[in-house]
């Protein structure tokens, strides 16, 4: 760049800042059982808050999780004795609202096979993007109520008294509603992995 040619005549683009530009540039895609997917209905819903207790009100949440039979929608998991759900795609975006709220619609999460042949517990992958952060953050959803957490070897990673950061909490039964609150930082924060 010449020297008298500022950053700013240009305008800053997608890589020099993150948010609030996705809200208008990114679709959201809130219910995973549009495409007729067999299973049970769950809602998750949550909200993202800052290091004070505030709450994110332009922030991304996506979810990438298996169908009910723990097999993945990609090329990558090929296992052909696991059924593929059709039309369930298992990849979700939200948008919070102004209290820093999402919601999604989807089928329970199967088991999946883990590190060394293990089973992990049924989960939801979850990245995070927002103002201010320049790198997706990356965490993972685990019921309360599910079979396998007490085995599931990622789970078993984080330290015991920060494991409920990653515990969503089962708060309404018709229909069956998970709470997942995000913590960016603070007392509270959410485990966040280094992928």
């Amino acid at each position: 760049m010449a020297d008298n040619q500022s950053p700013d005549l240009f305008g800053q683009t997608p890589w020099q800042t993150v948010g609030p530009f996705f809200h208008y540039a990114l679709p959201t895609h809130e219910d995973l059982t549009a495409g007729a997917a067999p299973g049970p209905r769950i809602e998750i819903i949550g909200a993202v808050f800052d290091a004070s207790g505030a709450p994110v009100p332009d922030a991304m949440v996506e979810i990438w999780q298996a169908g009910a039979a723990g097999r993945y929608n990609s090329a990558a998991d090929d296992r052909g004795d696991v059924a593929l759900d059709a039309g369930f795609k298992g990849f979700g975006r939200a948008a919070t609202d102004a209290e820093g709220g999402f919601r999604f619609v989807t089928v329970p999460p199967g088991r999946a096979p883990g590190p060394g042949n293990s089973l992990q517990a049924p989960h939801i992958s979850v990245g995070v993007f927002g103002r201010g952060i320049l790198k997706r953050l990356c965490t993972r959803l685990y019921f309360e109520d599910a079979a396998g957490n007490d085995e599931d070897p990622v789970l078993a990673l984080v330290p015991a008294e920060r494991r409920a950061t990653l515990i969503a909490r089962r708060v309404s039964e018709a229909p069956t509603t998970y709470r997942f609150d995000i913590h960016l930082q603070g007392e509270h924060e959410t485990v966040f992995f280094d992928v």
